[in-house]
């Protein structure tokens, strides 16, 4: 089984059924250690829900996917709850993280290769994940991660980086 089918029989499970997903197979082409994983849910090619973690909050990388998974479908807040008349025409993304690595200089950035995290000195911090339509520069990245958190331009920031290995599907979504 492919990370996107995992999501998207947990969401269909939880969504269908009020039941978890206990996947005990291998994920097809997957290095099954510990990392941090979103989920991306589009309808019609326009994000639908997206929930994820940095570092790994389970022992097993499966678990890290049906948890998001269920959480893009019911707990994203900027949108409503997915119902059971839209499983059929939704699509999933399944983007497994590396390891953060820190930024010295905004050169070392590249918003196709490298997700970023920002950071404030008062804690405010976005998560932007690479590779997003609509996001081609640096300078874009960074005022969409600052806007996301909330952090003025004139604010000092400390940014990571990290990369993600994407699963996804097309079923004429995203």
């Amino acid at each position: 089984m492919q990370p996107q089918e995992l999501a998207e029989l947990s969401v269909r499970k939880y969504i269908g059924e009020g039941k978890i997903v206990r996947h005990k197979g291998n994920l097809i082409g997957v290095d099954e250690r510990k990392a941090g994983v979103f989920v991306s849910i589009y309808a019609e090619n326009q994000l639908r829900g997206c929930i994820g973690t940095m570092m790994p909050r389970y022992n097993d990388i499966k678990d890290e996917i049906v948890r998001n998974a269920i959480a893009a479908a019911t707990f994203d807040t900027r949108f409503k709850r997915v119902s059971k008349e839209e499983l059929d025409k939704l699509a999933y993304s399944v983007d497994i993280l590396s390891k953060l690595e820190k930024v010295d200089s905004v050169n070392e950035l590249n918003p196709e290769k490298y997700g970023i995290i920002i950071t404030s000195a008062s804690w405010k911090r976005a998560v932007l994940l690479p590779d997003l339509p609509g996001i081609n520069t640096t300078d874009v990245q960074i005022a969409i991660a600052r806007q996301k958190a909330g952090i003025r331009q004139d604010e000092e920031i400390k940014i990571q980086r990290f990369t993600v290995k994407r699963y996804s599907e097309n079923k004429g979504n995203r």
